[in-house]
Parts: structure tokens; sequence; C-alpha cells
């Protein structure tokens, strides 16, 4: 049975768990309801990969409602990319507590470090979509119309994968500043770490094909070695 005195601090803790979950989600939703403000810019925005690779295509609605969730799941996008830097604000000040002050000082540079990496990835995956949807549509000789929802379903899942996927630094590099891995670790791990990052960029992309595949697994690779040189020089570790 959990005493008076242990029971406090949980409640506190609790308490301000409940208050840093409740800001990070006012922040989604304001930046939901901008990105709906602008949900026509978005659409285009998102849909410039669609028809670079499909000039002479369209995307069209097969559903009455079709529009209107298609610019809600846009508008949920657009609010959590834009609510980034305070929902991992929110998430980093909630642990901090819990840290030394030599681990303090790190709050800030991986609060940024992160939310840099997830543009970042999110903007790769950009700019490679009307090269994958070429790739794949080329499987067969057919003619291509698509549905306004499979395009943005497909869409926002390939930059939301890349996104996530270039956060692995963040966890690696925490993994070494908590001393559960070191650098010479890591450098006796390549051949392993190329095996888990081609699993998880096959089992993680929208289609598995190949290409998507190739261009998700060589730049966590180079995060890989990134990551690997600032654990050996930051850490010195």
């Amino acid at each position: 049975m959990i005493s008076d005195d242990k029971r406090a601090p949980m409640l506190v803790h609790l308490e301000e768990l409940r208050w840093r979950v409740v800001k990070a989600a006012a922040s989604l939703v304001l930046g939901a309801i901008l990105a709906y403000v602008f949900r026509d810019q978005l659409f285009a925005w998102i849909s410039r990969p669609y028809y670079e690779a499909f000039p002479d295509s369209e995307l069209v609605t097969i559903r009455p409602a079709e529009s209107f969730s298609a610019a809600m799941r846009l508008a949920l996008f657009g609010g959590f990319v834009l609510a980034s830097v305070p929902i991992t604000w929110q998430a980093w000040a909630f642990v901090s507590p819990g840290l030394t002050k030599k681990e303090r000082k790190w709050v800030v540079p991986v609060v940024l470090t992160s939310v840099s990496l997830f543009l970042l990835g999110v903007a790769f995956a950009y700019y490679i979509l009307p090269r994958g949807l070429t790739f794949l549509q080329e499987t067969l000789d057919v003619g291509q119309e698509t549905a306004v929802s499979e395009y943005l379903n497909f869409a926002l899942r390939f930059l939301l994968v890349f996104g996530i996927s270039f956060e692995f630094p963040i966890v690696l590099f925490m993994a070494g500043a908590l001393g559960l891995v070191k650098s010479q670790q890591l450098a006796r791990g390549r051949r392993w770490a190329v095996l888990v990052i081609a699993v998880v960029g096959a089992a993680a992309t929208p289609t598995g094909d190949p290409f998507t595949m190739l261009f998700l697994s060589i730049p966590l690779y180079l995060l890989y070695e990134i990551t690997l040189l600032a654990i050996r020089y930051i850490l010195r570790k």
C-alpha cells in the first residue's frame, strides 16, 4: 500500500503531467485551426508532387464528404507540424526536473535538434515523393486518376514516416548521454545497424517498395554515423 508521503509527490507529478498534456493538446488544436484557415494553400502544396509525377492526371473526389475529410486531415497534419516545437518542449519540461544540472543543459539543444530533424525528414520526403510516385506508377502501363483521400493517406504517411524516422539520432544520442551506449560499441555494430535500418525502412514505408526503402535507409545510416561522431567528440564517450 502506498503511504501518504509517497502518494503526495505522485499526485503532484500526475497533475503536472495532466497540464503538460493539456498545453500540448491546446497547441495542436490551435495549429490545426490555423492550418485549416490555409487549407487551400496546404492542399496545393501537398498535391504538387502528384502533379509533378502525373501532369496529365487529376485528383478527384468519389464520396460526398471526401473533400471535407481531406481538409480536416490536412489541418491535423499541419497542426501537428506547427505544434511540434511546443509539444516537444512540454515533453522535455516534464522530464527535465528528474535530470541532473549537467543533463538539463542539453534540453534546449535537444528540443531544437529534434524539431529540426523532424522537419528535415519531412522536407526530404517531400523532395523524393514525386520520384517515388513515378517509380510506383511505372510498374504497369496504365492510366492514372486518384481519389483525394487515397493520395492524402499515402502522401501524409510518407512524410510522417520520414519525419519520425529522422528522430532516431536523438534517441541514440540520449542513450549515449545516459551511458547506455558508447561510440566504440556503435562503430563495432555498423553491420547490425545497416541490417536494422534496412528492416525498419522496409516495414515503415507506406508501400515497402525498394525505392522508398533505399531513400529512407541511406539518410538514416548517415545520421547513424553523425550521431556516432557526436557521442565520441561531444559526449567524449
